[in-house]
C-alpha cells in the first residue's frame, strides 16, 4: 500500500437499517478508513470483544436502552476507541446518558455525511493526543507510579503488575495484611489507566452497617426508606468514566453479593426505590485482608462473585518480609511529615535505622508511617530522629514480655489491648469488637474511657 492510501483508522458501524449502513460506510471508506459494520445488540458486542477500534459510530434511534445497553457494557474493553453515538431528535436524553457513560460525541439522525467524516477525525485526534499523555505520564513516573515505594524484588514485582493490568479494563483484586497499602496500590492501577482523568471512589465495605452500604453501592431514591431526603447516586455512578474501589470486600453481606455480581455483569445499577436500572460504566478495584478462597469454601462468599473479582489478582507482601524497603519508606515518610508539619528533617541515626530494621512491623507500612510522625514531633527540638518502638524483633521472647517486665495491671493490659484491636482494624466498630468478644455498646464506652 503506497503512503498516499495509508490507512487512517479502524471504525465499527452499529447500525440496524442495511440501507442507512452503505450510506455511511462509503464515505468513511472513500477517507481510507477501515469500516466493519454489524446490527445492535448481542452480534455488536461480539464484534466490538473481537477487534480493537479507533472509533465507534452506534445508532440509539428508537433503542435507547438496547444501545446504551452496547456502549455501558464494552466501553470498559474498548478504551481506546471514541464512540459517537447518533440520536434523534426526539431522543435527546438518550444522547445526553450517552455523554456520562463517556460517549466522544453524537450525531443527529438524518446523519449530515460531512459532519460524520469531521467528528470522526475530531475522534482520532483526540485518540492521538490521549496517547501521548499516557506516554507523558509513564515517562514521568518511571518506575514509581502514583507513589509505590520500595526496591525489594516483592515490591518491584508489584509495580510490574501494576503497570501491565493498568492500560487494559481487567477488574483487579488487591490482597494483603491490614496497613500494607492496598488502596495506595488501587489509586497506582487508576492513575497509571486511561481512565485516570475520572475519578477514583473508594468504600470500605466492612466500615458500614449493611443497609447503609447498600445505599453506598447503589445508591436510592427520595422517600425509599427513612432518612432518604433527596435523590442520591451509589458508588458506581458517581465513579462514572473512572475506578471504583471496594476495599474489605470480604465484609460483604451474603444479601448484598448477588446485587454486586448482577452491577459487574450487565453494567447496569437499580437505586433503592427506583423502578428502573441506570447503566454505568466503571472499572472495578477491590481489595481483601482475608483469603477470599477459604471464604468460598465455607459457603460464606459467592464462587461466581470471586470469581468476577478475581481477573487479575495482585498480592502485597508484608513489611517484615521486604526488610530492605524500610530505610526508603522511613527517609520517604521523615520528608513527608517534615514538611507538611513545618518541622526539620531530622538524620536519622544507624541505631535509629537499627531498631527500624530489627522490628517486626505487624501493623506494616501503616505502623512505620505512624513512628516515623510521632519521632518528628517528640524530638522537634533535637538533632536526631530518636526511634519509639514497643520492642525489637526477638523471636525467642513472649508477646507478654514488655507487659510483664513492666508489671502492667491486668486493667491496663486490657485497656492496651483493645487500643491495639481498634487500630488493627482501622476504626470498623463492628470487626473491633467480634473480635474482643464484647458487644458494640461495651465498645462505644472502652473508646470513650480511653479517649482512642
Amino acid at each position: 500500500m503506497t503512503a498516499n492510501r495509508r490507512v487512517q483508522g479502524h471504525v465499527l458501524l452499529i447500525e440496524d437499517a442495511p440501507e442507512e449502513t452503505t450510506r455511511l460506510r462509503v464515505p468513511l471508506e472513500r477517507q481510507r478508513y477501515v469500516v466493519d459494520y454489524s446490527p445492535c445488540g448481542p452480534q455488536a458486542v461480539e464484534a466490538l470483544l473481537a477487534s480493537r477500534y479507533d472509533v465507534v459510530i452506534l445508532c440509539a434511534c428508537g433503542i435507547g436502552p438496547k444501545g446504551l445497553f452496547v456502549l455501558s457494557s464494552v466501553r470498559a474493553l474498548q478504551l481506546d476507541a471514541q464512540f459517537i453515538v447518533m440520536t434523534d431528535d426526539h431522543s435527546a436524553h438518550t444522547a445526553v446518558e450517552a455523554m456520562k457513560l463517556g460517549a466522544f460525541d453524537y450525531l443527529v439522525k438524518p446523519v449530515n455525511v460531512d459532519e460524520m467524516l469531521l467528528r470522526v477525525e475530531r475522534a482520532l485526534e483526540s485518540n492521538r493526543l490521549e496517547r501521548e499523555v499516557r506516554g507523558l505520564r509513564r515517562e514521568v513516573r518511571g518506575r514509581n507510579p502514583a507513589g509505590i515505594i520500595g526496591a525489594s524484588a516483592g515490591i518491584r514485582r508489584v509495580i510490574e503488575l501494576v503497570e501491565q493490568v493498568a492500560p487494559t479494563a481487567a477488574s483487579v483484586l488487591i490482597t494483603g495484611e491490614t496497613g500494607t497499602g492496598k488502596e495506595l496500590a488501587a489509586r497506582a492501577v487508576h492513575e497509571l489507566s486511561p481512565r485516570s482523568e475520572c475519578r477514583f471512589v473508594p468504600v470500605s465495605c466492612a466500615s458500614l452497617p449493611e443497609t447503609l452500604l447498600e445505599s453506598e453501592l447503589f445508591g436510592h431514591v427520595r422517600g425509599s426508606f427513612t432518612g432518604a431526603v433527596a435523590n442520591r447516586r451509589g458508588l458506581f455512578e458517581e465513579a462514572a468514566g473512572g475506578t471504583a474501589f471496594l476495599d474489605e470486600i470480604e465484609a460483604l453481606s451474603c444479601s448484598l453479593q448477588p446485587k454486586l455480581l448482577r452491577v459487574i455483569e450487565e453494567r447496569v445499577v437499580q437505586r433503592i426505590g427506583a423502578n428502573r436500572e441506570t447503566p454505568v460504566d466503571f472499572r472495578l478495584i477491590a481489595a481483601s485482608n482475608a483469603k477470599l478462597e477459604s471464604r468460598v469454601e465455607e459457603g460464606r462468599f459467592r464462587d461466581d462473585l470471586f470469581h468476577r473479582l478475581n481477573v487479575f489478582p495482585i498480592c502485597l507482601p508484608p513489611l517484615r518480609e521486604r526488610p530492605e524497603d524500610i530505610p526508603l519508606l522511613a527517609i520517604h515518610f521523615r520528608d513527608l511529615f517534615a514538611k507538611r508539619a513545618g518541622l526539620p528533617a531530622l538524620d536519622i541515626t544507624e541505631k535509629a535505622m537499627g531498631q527500624l530494621m530489627a522490628h517486626d512491623w505487624p501493623g506494616n507500612i501503616r505502623e512505620l508511617r505512624n513512628c516515623i510522625e510521632r519521632g518528628l514531633i517528640l524530638c522537634a527540638k533535637k538533632d536526631s530522629l530518636d526511634i519509639d518502638l514497643p520492642y525489637e524483633r526477638d523471636e525467642s521472647r513472649s508477646f507478654l514480655h514488655v507487659p510483664l517486665s513492666q508489671e502492667w495491671s491486668l486493667s491496663r493490659l486490657a485497656d492496651e489491648y483493645t487500643r491495639a484491636v481498634v487500630e488493627h482494624t482501622e476504626g470498623h466498630r463492628n470487626r473491633a469488637a467480634r473480635i474482643l468478644g464484647i458487644d458494640r455498646r461495651t465498645l462505644y464506652r472502652k473508646i470513650r474511657e480511653l479517649d482512642i
